[in-house]
């Protein structure tokens, strides 16, 4: 009889599972997750996405230019710009003279991509640290001032992070979805290299609210409402007590 394995699982998380009403797809929810109260700490203690603290930056995780996923994604960015203002946002001058895309690197089949311009080693539309229209992206300041959701404005990936939903569809054409957390593994061969991320860090899991609660609006975005509301049931059944988040148990 083998000797059993004194090895321990540290990033342990329960999932809950169930098959849509109606198409051939079955959900998988990362219900550790969805229950915790991670949140987004930019500009309350976020050291950003360099290999080095940058807190005093107050990038988060615009360092980098956002990738699009389609020209629906581009587009939604092109209409936004139109009706941000100068006070918005602290690069406006350069965006309107030189544009605020360019060429990102090749895709896995080659393919071209689109990514938001750089300036100063940050996405053009991050307003730094003292910039009277207020720090951070003007997509969002300015979505926030017209009484509009920052998702309809921003890149698909600068609303959707920390949340990622992905699919994989089997021989038989059957579809796995998975809603959880974005992981470093998400950015590629980059994100070994942060110093720091957020679903890692316990001071980011320090929300009023559980995940699937405060950021109802973008997971609603991504599954839909009928998903959601049977997440939501499989979520707060009265008797279960899910497994806390790992970042979080030895705290």
């Amino acid at each position: 009889m083998g000797r059993r394995s004194s090895a321990q699982a540290s990033d342990v998380h329960e999932w809950i599972s169930f098959e849509d009403p109606t198409e051939d797809r079955t959900w998988l929810i990362d219900a550790t997750y969805m229950r915790s109260s991670h949140r987004c700490i930019y500009g309350e203690g976020c050291k950003g996405v360099l290999d080095a603290d940058a807190t005093e930056m107050q990038q988060g995780c615009c360092s980098y230019g956002a990738h699009f996923v389609d020209d629906d994604d581009v587009q939604t960015v092109v209409r936004a710009f139109v009706k941000l203002q100068p006070h918005h946002m602290q690069f406006h001058g350069e965006a309107t003279r030189d544009g605020f895309l360019e060429p990102g690197e090749p895709d896995d089949e080659g393919a071209p991509t689109t990514v938001t311009r750089q300036v100063d080693d940050a996405c053009i539309f991050l307003n730094r640290p003292g910039f009277d229209g207020g720090t951070g992206c003007a997509l969002h300041i300015a979505a926030m001032a017209a009484g509009e959701r920052p998702l309809d404005w921003k890149p698909n990936v600068c609303w959707q992070v920390p949340i990622r939903l992905e699919h994989e569809t089997d021989g038989t054409g059957h579809v796995t979805s998975r809603l959880r957390e974005w992981k470093r593994r998400d950015w590629g061969d980059g994100g070994s290299e942060f110093h720091w991320w957020c679903t890692e860090a316990p001071e980011a899991f320090t929300g009023t609210d559980p995940v699937y609660i405060a950021s109802a609006d973008e997971i609603i975005e991504l599954v839909g409402r009928e998903i959601y509301d049977l997440m939501v049931s499989q979520l707060t059944r009265p008797t279960w007590v899910p497994l806390p988040h790992p970042t979080v148990r030895g705290r």
